[in-house]
């Protein structure tokens, strides 16, 4: 289950539909991204074809990413069963 949100612009397409904010273009991917860490229990069940998902290092050790298009990733660390602080970010 997805707890938090860093993004205001994710956390208002995760509720509403509503991708005028986004910064990517490929909202059906973000929707399915979205709905697998609803989902999951544990981070590892992200780890889905074309998804390249990866532990983050340094400042954001703890927290995981999964490739959403070009250089754009949804981050998310993990407390308990949830995931938590879920962003959209261009960290490259």
């Amino acid at each position: 289950m997805i707890r938090s949100f860093r993004s205001k612009a994710l956390h208002l397409f995760a509720q509403k539909g509503n991708a005028s904010k986004l910064s990517v273009q490929n909202s059906a991917r973000i929707r399915r991204i979205l709905l697998a860490l609803e989902a999951a229990t544990r981070p590892e069940q992200l780890n889905l074809p074309g998804h390249n998902f990866h532990t983050l290092r340094g400042a954001d050790k703890g927290r995981f990413s999964v490739w959403v298009s070009g250089n754009y990733r949804i981050t998310f660390g993990w407390n308990g069963d949830d995931a938590i602080d879920v962003d959209l970010e261009d960290y490259h």
